[in-house]
């Protein structure tokens, strides 16, 4: 069981499945139906139940049948996406284990780059420990082929030693979770859950049942090219109104000035000319109230630069994207949460009980009637060319993983 997942994982991070915010399909890249393809494959060879593959929406489904003497009659979920973040390169990623013994790694020459605990100070808990890191010119990609893997070498366990009690399980694939469509084109009958558990989180024992409210805002600015020479008076400079209508936000609330229940605006993309200019934000905060007044405030930049520069010089798309799940779970579930941390202290692992500073497919799905807390992976610095995953952390979320399914 034990190598099972770190195979597992190294195999499915071969497999280039970024998502794209830019396309408008779904799934949002065809290159994401390769991974669903071969997660189909295994889970009919492993024997799974149901195995099906939505090629059209790439989604991929399976059960793990009740055994004979399960107590659970409810049926539980696992889901893990397969898409990985858009902001970094997962093309030809080339993990390597590193068995850390402190100090900085480093991560080659095609990169030049170093895994510091300087920079990392959680490196400092992996010392003895085997880390899958990349070589520094691509992300990982354990967000969330971690969470894949461990639900796969979960279930193929089971389905290998039958004598394991269990209730009935339903596994889901998802595609495009990165970019916040992870659930919808989902098929809930298919999945056919009374709740669940996404495997989405970070390092080991994160249980997670609250998340962002989530909001993304695109922003066109518009301006006024004039030659230069004779520009007095003239030019509208799109580029630098953008800048000065990021400037209108408040600094200190940004992701790396923020933490815990703190919220924040984060310019992801920025691009401009004298005539045009884009900014692309995404808006987190776990209090609603909180979040709409982040909303009002980026509406009312927008406003002041219409009134400075001219009515339509900035354009506005604001979009909801998915809400806290916290109202969902607690307290009616909370015996999720209860059931996690069992397995958890089963395998000597302490419960990191946090909000999470981000979203999963579980914030949707508990709204949609599927309550889903999110579990750990064992991945540290997602959506980068730090990412890195514990060997030792994926072993253990496979034994709570099925912990859970037994309890």
């Amino acid at each position: 069981m034990n190598s099972d997942v770190t195979e597992r994982f190294l195999k499915y991070v071969s497999f280039d499945t970024q998502s794209s915010e830019e396309s408008g399909t779904h799934p949002s890249t065809d290159k994401q139906r390769a991974l669903g393809q071969a997660l189909y494959d295994e889970l009919v060879e492993m024997g799974a139940g149901d195995v099906y593959f939505d090629r059209g929406n790439c989604y991929v489904y399976a059960k793990l049948p009740a055994t004979d003497g399960g107590a659970r009659k409810e049926t539980l979920a696992l889901i893990s996406h397969m898409d990985t973040s858009p902001e970094t390169s997962g093309e030809g990623v080339k993990p390597r284990i590193v068995e850390y013994e402190g100090g900085d790694i480093y991560l080659g020459d095609a990169s030049g780059l170093s895994l510091k605990p300087s920079d990392f100070p959680e490196l400092n808990k992996y010392v003895g420990k085997h880390l899958i890191v990349t070589d520094g010119t691509t992300l990982l990609g354990a967000d969330d082929k971690a969470g894949v893997a461990e639900i796969m070498a979960a279930a193929a366990y089971l389905l290998e030693h039958p004598e394991v009690k269990h209730g009935p399980v339903s596994i889901c694939f998802t595609p495009d979770e990165e970019i916040g469509a992870g659930v919808v084109n989902i098929d809930l009958g298919r999945l056919g859950a009374d709740y669940g558990y996404t495997v989405d989180g970070g390092e080991l024992g994160e249980l997670e049942y609250e998340n962002f409210n989530a909001a993304s805002a695109k922003i066109t600015v518009h301006g006024v090219t004039v030659h230069p020479g004779s520009a007095k008076d003239k030019m509208k400079h799109a580029a630098r109104i953008a800048m000065e209508l990021d400037a209108l936000l408040p600094a200190q609330q940004r992701p790396q000035y923020t933490s815990g229940y703190e919220g924040f605006f984060h310019l992801t993309q920025m691009s401009g000319s004298t005539e045009l200019a884009r900014l692309d934000y995404i808006i987190r905060d776990h209090d609603m109230e909180k979040f709409l007044k982040r909303k009002e405030l980026m509406s009312s930049a927008v406003d002041f630069i219409n009134k400075k520069y001219g009515e339509g010089t900035a354009e506005l798309v604001l979009k909801d994207s998915y809400y806290n799940m916290r109202d969902k779970v607690f307290p009616e579930f909370a015996f999720l949460i209860d059931r996690a941390k069992a397995a958890m202290e089963a395998e000597g692992v302490t419960p990191i009980v946090q909000p999470i500073r981000g979203g999963t497919d579980g914030a949707t799905l508990s709204f949609l009637g599927v309550p889903c807390p999110n579990l750990c992976t064992g991945g540290q610095n997602f959506h980068g060319r730090y990412e890195y995953v514990c060997v030792e952390s994926m072993e253990t979320i496979v034994k709570i993983l099925i912990n859970i399914i037994k309890g």
